[in-house]
């Protein structure tokens, strides 16, 4: 299923799934903006402030002056993408923007809608 993917999807997937594993936490998650620079996360789980991989992301793409979201990417063990994760994809991104799902072992088990 995932060599199916488009290459730039396929890398999103691959830059989440390393941040994941680099940074021992639970999720990693990459975003492409609208001039294909991607930005990658992982978990942020301080007493203070949390915020999952993909939110992480997508503020990342806002501090750098992103002002549009091409496509989302998630790998976790969770068989969805929380509402909140897709609702901040959909804020930059659009309705439409794609939220591409993999397990730990990097395959793809769902494409959402961020809307």
């Amino acid at each position: 299923m995932t060599d199916a993917l488009d290459p730039e999807d396929r890398k999103l997937l691959t830059l989440a799934r390393a941040t994941r594993a680099r940074n021992a936490v639970p999720e990693g998650a990459a975003v492409r903006d609208e001039t294909g620079r991607t930005y990658v996360a992982g978990t942020v789980a301080l007493d203070s402030l949390r915020l999952s991989a993909l939110r992480t992301a997508v503020a990342m793409a806002v501090a750098s002056g992103a002002r549009s979201l091409e496509a989302a990417a998630v790998v976790s063990e969770a068989d969805t993408v929380p509402d909140a994760d897709r609702a901040a994809v959909r804020d930059l991104g659009g309705a439409g923007t794609p939220v591409l799902l993999a397990g730990p072992d990097g395959t793809l088990r769902d494409t959402l809608a961020a809307g």
